[in-house]
């Protein structure tokens, strides 16, 4: 991503764990608008999407109303995670998270999921879906076992690697404007 003028339509950021996705917060924490210049809380800019407080990654901001509709509809915008995951997934959990997971917060589903790697009692996922609800991917998961322990999967670390053609690769606490042609790739199609 480079910086390029200040009439683009999308700024990135690459959010860290333990900021809240909200203008402000009555409990005093820390917001996505203190990594931000003081101009996006007062000129309107607006997160797309969101990270719980847990998770870090990339997130896009406008002012844009338009934009934000079009990049959130669903089947809009495929965006890919990176997740660790406490316990043993299985191939019929990434089956099931193919076809349908069937949650305590409704049906839940991944349009891919990719075992990275494994370590002890915990496995690596990369996981790519196309709609958005909220604590999708640790809801998703959290409503399965873990045959070997009986216990339920457990999201340990989620990082949104990408959304549509932008993938990540800003610094953590940093921000940037999209380029003309890097928003032109991620909007290509939905408008």
């Amino acid at each position: 991503m480079k910086a390029t003028i200040n009439s683009n339509n999308l700024l990135a950021l690459n959010k860290p764990k333990w900021y809240i996705v909200t203008r402000s917060d009555e409990h005093g924490r820390k917001t996505v608008y203190n990594l931000l210049p003081d101009w996006a809380f007062n000129d309107g800019w607006m997160p797309i999407w969101r990270l719980d407080l847990e998770s870090k990654g990339l997130l896009l901001f406008t002012q844009d109303g338009q934009i934000g509709n079009h990049l959130t509809k669903p089947g809009g915008c495929i965006k890919i995670y990176e997740i660790l995951v406490r316990g043993h997934v299985t191939d019929e959990h990434i089956s099931q998270a193919l076809s349908w997971v069937d949650s305590p917060h409704g049906l839940l589903k991944a349009l891919v999921v990719e075992k990275i790697g494994n370590m002890w009692a915990k496995t690596r996922l990369r996981v790519q879906i196309d709609e958005w609800k909220n604590r999708h991917i640790r809801r998703m998961f959290g409503a399965m076992k873990d045959a070997k322990f009986g216990t339920s999967l457990k999201v340990l670390e989620l990082k949104r690697v990408s959304i549509g053609s932008l993938k990540l690769t800003i610094e953590s606490g940093k921000w940037e404007y999209l380029s003309q042609e890097e928003e032109s790739m991620l909007l290509k199609g939905l408008i």
